[in-house]
């Protein structure tokens, strides 16, 4: 089995068991999703953007497919009425505007998988110059949302 598929598997099983969960099991899975994908964005972009001499072509094909497998995994089912409120792994850190633009959440969650796609399919060229600049274009849709609808904490220095 490969293992966009297993991925995908694992996601669509959790999100199952985390919609018919209390709310802090919907937020665990999601904050753990989305630590998921930011780890294999950050192997992604050690190795295009920060250290392109360490770039292994399978590594960044793996971990553009996790990134897509988990975009397309049903990420939305997890945002529950009361999860806004709610605490997981930590306190949650969406904002409560989320729940008030849902047709702008769409058109990011829509832009997300769209580039999320994009992205795996570029990567398995092996291409690094295209893997860059499609990773940069899939930044900017994770940016987008969290500057509409995730609270960031000012860190002590």
């Amino acid at each position: 089995m490969n293992s966009k598929l297993t991925m995908a598997i694992v996601l669509g099983a959790t999100t199952i068991v985390a919609l018919a969960g209390p709310i802090e099991d919907q937020i665990k899975v999601r904050q753990s999703a989305y630590a998921f994908l930011g780890w294999n964005s950050a192997k992604i972009k050690s190795q295009v953007v920060d250290n392109p001499e360490t770039y292994n072509k399978e590594q960044a094909i793996a971990a553009a497919n996790v990134i897509a497998a988990t975009a397309n995994s049903g990420l939305g089912s997890l945002f529950g009425p009361g999860t806004d409120q709610g605490v997981g792994w930590k306190k949650t850190e969406v904002k409560p505007e989320f729940f008030e633009k849902p047709d702008e959440v769409k058109k990011l969650a829509t832009d997300f998988n769209r580039e999320a796609n994009e992205f795996a399919k570029v990567a398995a060229t092996g291409d690094i110059n295209e893997i860059k600049d499609k990773f940069g274009k899939l930044s900017e849709t994770c940016k987008a949302c969290h500057k509409s609808f995730r609270v960031r904490e000012v860190k002590p220095n």
